[in-house]
């Protein structure tokens, strides 16, 4: 029957398009700390997947937008849920193939502007032309291709000059680190408590638990203070002789910011399962909702689909993910740990305000923005230059590239399917 052939090809490529993102987008957090040797690949593998897999089971949109940010407005699906599946179908394939290309070259893309792209491409040349567009709020988008790694270098050059002046430059690095380090647990904590469950209560609670954020932020305080007061009782173990040499204190002090630095990217794992896991599920749910007869705008997600979701993502970090995490890791600026802690936590923070602003942005343009402020900070000669140039034609070129194929296999799916 049409409607099982429809099911099947939807769970065919969204797996496909979960693997992609595992295999693109989780680079995202464990790129840097891979890059520092804070971390080795195979440790980051079982950390990804921890944390990805339970992000995407437990908070990993039970509530998912089945037409992507609403680019396309709703009226050019009139020709019934039949078309809507179909149309889901072509732009999970259309984006999923152009993340694999990505992923192919070691370029950092991201998946919603993939996915958003593949939208725009079946909603073009469906009855409503380019009126399908909802065209102002591509301006949006496109204004985050700037603001977001922006954001993000400004923020972890800022850190990166702190921390080299408070820290690095001091007569005592290693004491200086024990005093500053119980800050940056605690700083570090905040976010993570506090970004977690300003996804997590609306999820569990409905949309009105946003009155329940002025709770959120002192939990998230009381949270950081604890965190930051054990540290600083660990920390008076670790702190040197003042007669030890100079190298010893900075290889001490790197090591330290190594272990924050594998917190910060289990934080953005975590985030990033919960929310990007819907760029694949979401179409799977879309189409399952098509096929009952019935097209909304959002949908709940089924358990077995959020799992499946998480799986292919996961799948995909272990079989193709260290192109991307190789990019990311080493080849923009040499990365250590304290680097890669200041660009992972200025990654974080800007997602978060970012988030809180409703401001639509991207995980990877932030996080490779910060990677290019470390280096800067360093001066442009520490920048590759050119790895930085393909990397940006790249992020140009998502959305019309994968709009083209999401408009070409809507075309083809249209004719073999109905």
């Amino acid at each position: 029957m049409p409607e099982q052939i429809l099911l099947t090809l939807a769970l065919v490529f969204g797996f496909y398009m979960a693997w992609n993102i595992g295999a693109n987008d989780v680079a995202n957090a464990f790129g840097t700390s891979i890059g520092s040797g804070a971390i080795t690949y195979k440790q980051a593998l079982v950390l990804a997947a921890i944390f990805e897999f339970s992000a995407a089971f437990l908070v990993g949109g039970q509530v998912t937008d089945t037409i992507k940010g609403n680019i396309v407005h709703p009226s050019v699906f009139q020709e019934g849920p039949h078309f809507f599946a179909i149309g889901m179908l072509a732009a999970l394939l259309a984006a999923s193939i152009w993340l694999n290309i990505a992923t192919y070259l070691g370029q950092p893309v991201s998946t919603t502007h993939a996915i958003i792209g593949a939208v725009i491409g079946f909603g073009i040349v469906s009855s409503h032309g380019l009126d399908a567009i909802q065209w102002h709020k591509m301006g949006r988008i496109s204004a985050s291709w700037f603001l977001s790694p922006l954001l993000g270098g400004v923020l972890a050059s800022a850190l990166y000059f702190a921390v080299r002046k408070l820290v690095l430059r001091h007569a005592t690095p290693a004491r200086r680190a024990a005093q500053s380090l119980p800050f940056a647990w605690g700083g570090v904590v905040f976010v993570m408590s506090f970004s977690i469950l300003d996804g997590l209560l609306p999820r569990t609670m409905g949309p009105d638990a946003s009155h329940l954020r002025i709770w959120n932020i002192a939990i998230s305080l009381v949270a950081a203070t604890l965190m930051g007061l054990f540290s600083k009782r660990r920390a008076r173990k670790y702190v040197p002789s003042m007669n030890a040499d100079l190298d010893s204190q900075y290889k001490q002090v790197e090591a330290r910011f190594g272990r924050l630095q594998v917190l910060t990217a289990c934080f953005m794992a975590f985030a990033h399962g919960s929310n990007d896991v819907a760029n694949a599920i979401g179409p799977i749910a879309a189409v399952l909702q098509a096929i009952r007869g019935t097209l909304e705008t959002t949908t709940v997600v089924p358990a077995w689909v959020l799992a499946f979701g998480g799986f292919g993502i996961v799948v995909g970090l272990a079989t193709y993910g260290y192109k991307v995490m190789a990019a990311i890791g080493s080849k923009i600026t040499e990365v250590t740990p304290i680097r890669g802690f200041c660009a992972e936590f200025a990654t974080a923070t800007t997602v978060l305000a970012s988030s809180l602003l409703g401001l639509p942005i991207s995980t990877t343009f932030v996080l490779v923005g910060a990677v290019m402020g470390i280096g800067m900070a360093r001066g442009f000669g520490a920048i590759d230059l050119g790895v930085v140039k393909r990397i940006f034609l790249s992020w140009i070129i998502t959305i019309p590239c994968s709009a083209a194929l999401g408009a070409l296999l809507f075309g083809i799916l249209r004719h073999f399917l109905t």
